[in-house]
């Protein structure tokens, strides 16, 4: 059991300076008087400091401490650590299911015999709701009102259980809708950089639902996202396992060119990240060329790890940290004590100072003076395009074969022209014309620099007299309340209105498939002439299917550069040597008629934002509006759920439950429910975006009444296990071998040979009584961390998943749901083996999980005679508890009911 903390003698007040009373008391680093600390990268220090401080000599050891001060030479043998982390973050998509969860393990806790009111959070849990917004209204004046009103006829049940959580669970902070996206906020708002509890002074950091919550490390918080299973078991103080990760060490050199974005900067940054191999690893961000870069810079860098692949991109807090805690309304007291914690504990980098060497694992450099404008696509974030060299790739892509890279358009159909009429209007659609143009996205409207110039574009556009073609659908969907603020003092707004790139709410839009429809006749029109549509957006993700089903090209570009996209019409031009447009004098205006240079942009940010902007959004910010404020919502501590409801129901995951574990199992006999190729993303399994009218989930909602424009998005009925299971991967660009070629969410039930959709596959599997598996590639489940992409499967009765190679966060997710990852070994995979998918599968695992090793081989016979040996990817001794007792969930309630007793 646990006992007193063995550091408590290193435990030392921190003093307030001038000697004016003392901030409270720390466990301090440099008491440890050992020299490996110094050398220790800035993000690990956070770790060690973590386990100093939780060690009790049962979920934290004090071996665990020698682990991390050893970093240097443990981290590269994979070795397992306790991580405790100070707070977890929850968007609302995310924040229902943990709060369905929540209410059935009170339900479960309940029936067991324990105490339910013991199912609270135990750290501090953020939940911002900003998922909501749609762009049903875009090009109008009323758009925010507009899209809130819709907002919340669509949304009121799912909000009115947000709101009731907020009453029920204590610690749990609910940002209402229409404040801004969770990753801005928490950047603005949440983020305490130094918590002060209980007079113990401690680094923030934070485990978000969202892979993005790696925003913050821009700040010097050290976050990340982790499965909502995982999440849940933080919040109710369980400590997260972790393998101690190596730390790449970026070096930054130099001052970006004139003209150059933070967002082309991303983009490079992620290129080469992607190219060195950083997944499940810490980046760490260092030198000279740190000073030449704003927060909201680092905050963009920081933003993109998971499409870099790394666990977080981190940034130490130095002198612009506290310049930006001053400017985003923090108190002088506050940032006081934050620099004098940090400085005292070693934690902070002044880079006026000799700065000790410190040991990375591998090493990068990047000269900021070489970066030059891009964007990315057309289909994932990490494939820069030169914007010298767009043109040149666009043609490419239409080439190339059907890939990453390639859409096979016959050269013959290569300048079809699709004549359509739009308002009574002549209009016409060619390959790469921009039917979504959209500033959108915390990667960007964090950041002043960028929201600025694209208003400075769009000025300069005005003026020249250029317009944006009316059926392209604009929009700017702010992060926060502040981006208005000072798009409103700089008298630049009305210029981006002009545009139609009005406001059209506070959060998440496109970037998650939030677009909203486009217009019929445009719909039509690419549709019937099988038009490549090209959207442009300001996200960190343009998966195929995610941004719109229409739009097959999808390119991530900074703000300004969305704007002159827009402006162009179409991502089939050549900035430099083609114009952009016709003035009103009939002149040719070029790009660099209408781009800002930094200098401009620097003095419009130095003029327009303000810390009373933030302090006067933030001090209202948990206010709410009046239609929240009006939500009538239960009272109780358990909840009173509705069999009749489409939005919230009670998962089976509890159906049953006994407080004797179910032990190890292993799979026998098992079909392949779907045979799958590299890179399936996360947006491929879970449900996400529109529901299609033809799917098993609309054919539940129809059979319950609800008609179709009330279907709302699969990230609206995240609550409703039902509903879920049956968007399960309902991607409709998802490849599945079976289907040689065809594109689409079906797959072959092997038995009848009948070509089914996934769900009722699965459903005539499980009738049957058969196991199923899945085949996969590398980089299963990468993309954003979504738990139903882990819940999913699970509910259709997915036994084990085999693939080449897995995202972090998913693999974790599986493991928490009780399915078995396994790894092909290295040079392997299903192709190589000769496996079809058509054959029935085997996996023996030991009754007794106390016979497995994480890691261990496994050998996996198929009724074809062929067998071949597999990693099991359990990586710690904790996944293998978790797996035990069915899944991460079960094992938190049992021991709860254990600790009663």
């Amino acid at each position: 059991m646990a006992t007193e903390n063995p550091f408590n003698s290193i435990l030392t007040t921190l003093e307030k300076p001038g000697g004016a009373g003392e901030f409270g008391k720390y466990f301090s680093l440099p008491a440890l008087n050992d020299r490996r600390i110094d050398r220790l990268p800035y993000s690990v220090r956070i770790l060690l400091e973590s386990a100093i401080r939780n060690c009790d000599e049962f979920q934290v050891k004090s071996n665990d401490v020698e682990k991390i001060i050893d970093w240097e030479n443990t981290s590269p043998k994979l070795v397992e650590i306790p991580f405790k982390p100070a707070r977890v973050l929850l968007q609302d998509f995310t924040g229902v299911p943990a709060v369905v969860d929540l209410a059935c393990m009170r339900d479960a806790m309940n029936k067991l015999g324990g105490d339910s009111n013991k199912i609270n959070p135990l750290v501090p849990v953020d939940l911002v709701i900003d998922h909501s917004v749609q762009v049903d209204v875009a090009r109008s004046e009323n758009a925010v009102q507009a899209n809130m009103e819709l907002e919340f006829q669509r949304n009121k049940e799912r909000f009115g259980f947000l709101k009731w959580g907020s009453n029920a669970f204590n610690n749990m902070l609910v940002v209402p809708p229409g404040s801004g996206i969770v990753h801005q906020v928490n950047l603005e708002y949440l983020g305490r950089v130094v918590f002060n509890t209980n007079g113990v002074l401690y680094p923030d950091s934070v485990v978000g639902t969202d892979s993005h919550t790696t925003m913050i490390d821009g700040l010097g918080v050290a976050g990340w996202g982790v499965g909502g299973i995982e999440a849940e078991a933080a919040m109710l103080g369980q400590p997260m396992s972790m393998v101690l990760p190596g730390v790449v060490g970026f070096k930054l050199l130099g001052k970006l060119r004139d003209g150059v974005t933070a967002t082309d900067l991303v983009l490079t940054v992620t290129q080469m990240l992607r190219k060195h191999g950083v997944v499940g690893k810490f980046v760490e961000f260092y030198g000279e060329g740190m000073s030449e870069l704003s927060l909201a810079d680092r905050a963009t860098i920081a933003n993109m790890s998971p499409e870099y692949g790394a666990t977080m991109g981190f940034f130490p807090v130095d002198h612009v940290t506290l310049q930006y805690l001053r400017l985003t309304g923090r108190s002088d007291e506050t940032v006081s004590m934050i620099e004098s914690y940090l400085r005292a504990n070693k934690m902070f980098v002044d880079y006026s100072e000799p700065q000790v060497e410190r040991v990375y694992s591998s090493y990068l450099e990047l000269n900021l003076e070489d970066v030059e404008p891009c964007v990315s696509g057309p289909k994932r974030p990490h494939d820069r395009v030169p914007l010298r060299e767009m043109k040149v790739d666009w043609h490419a892509c239409l080439n190339n074969k059907v890939g990453f890279k390639g859409f096979a358009v016959p050269k013959e159909s290569q300048n079809k022209v699709a004549e359509f009429t739009f308002q009574g209007t002549p209009a016409h659609l060619r390959h790469g014309d921009v039917v979504i143009a959209a500033i959108t996205s915390c990667t960007n409207t964090s950041n002043p620099s960028v929201m600025l110039g694209a208003a400075l574009v769009a000025k300069k556009a005005c003026e020249l007299g250029l317009q944006v073609k009316p059926w392209i659908k604009t929009s700017l969907a702010p992060g926060s309340g502040v981006v208005t603020k000072y798009l409103q003092r700089s008298g630049l707004q009305k210029y981006l209105n002009e545009l139609g790139f009005n406001i059209v709410g506070y959060g998440c839009t496109t970037c998650i498939g939030n677009s909203g429809d486009i217009n019929e006749a445009v719909a039509s029109a690419i549709t019937e002439n099988d038009i490549v549509a090209a959207a442009v957006l300001s996200g960190n993700r343009n998966f195929e299917g995610r941004v719109h089903p229409l739009t097959r090209a999808n390119y991530l570009a900074s703000p300004p550069l969305v704007v002159a996209y827009a402006l162009a019409g179409t991502v089939d031009i050549d900035f430099d040597t083609e114009p952009i447009g016709i003035g009103k004098d009939g002149t040719k205006i070029f790009f660099r008629d209408i781009w800002p240079s930094s200098e401009e942009i620097a003095n419009v940010v130095q003029s327009s934002v303000l810390p009373a902007m933030f302090r006067d959004t933030y001090n209202a910010i948990t206010q709410g509006n009046p239609m929240w404020n009006n939500l009538s919502v239960p009272t109780g501590t358990l909840y009173a759920w509705d069999p009749t409801s489409t939005y919230i129901h009670e998962p089976p995951y509890f159906r049953d439950m006994s407080m004797s574990p179910p032990g190890s199992h292993g799979v026998k006999d098992a079909y392949c429910l779907l045979n799958f190729g590299d890179s399936i993303t996360t947006d491929h399994i879970s449900p996400a975006g529109s529901i299609h009218k033809d799917s098993p989930a609309a054919r539940y909602l129809i059979e319950r009444g609800v008609d179709r424009r009330d279907f709302n998005s699969y990230g609206s009925r995240r609550g409703n296990d039902e509903v879920m299971a049956r968007g399960t991967f309902a991607n409709i660009r998802i490849v599945n071998k079976f289907l040689n070629g065809e594109v689409g969410p079906k797959t072959i039930h092997i038995p009848s040979g009948e070509k089914l959709s996934v769900f009722d596959a699965a459903e005539k599997y499980k009738s049957e009584g058969h196991d199923m598996i899945i085949l996969a590639g590398a980089e299963y489940g990468s993309g954003s961390s979504r738990d139903w992409a882990a819940k999913g499967p699970m509910l259709l009765g997915v036994k084990a998943v085999i693939a080449k190679s897995f995202e972090r966060i998913h693999r974790s997710n599986l493991v928490g749901m009780g399915i078995i990852p396994l790894c092909f070994k290295p040079g392997d995979d299903a192709d190589s083996l000769g496996l079809t998918g058509h054959e029935r599968y085997t996996i023996d695992l030991p009754s007794n999980v106390n016979e497995i090793r994480p890691g261990q081989d496994v050998t996996v016979v198929t009724d074809a005679g062929k067998s071949f040996v597999s990693t099991l990817r359990f990586d710690t001794e904790v996944e293998l508890a978790y797996f035990n007792h069915g899944g991460i969930l079960q094992y938190v309630i049992r021991n709860m009911v254990n600790a009663k007793h």
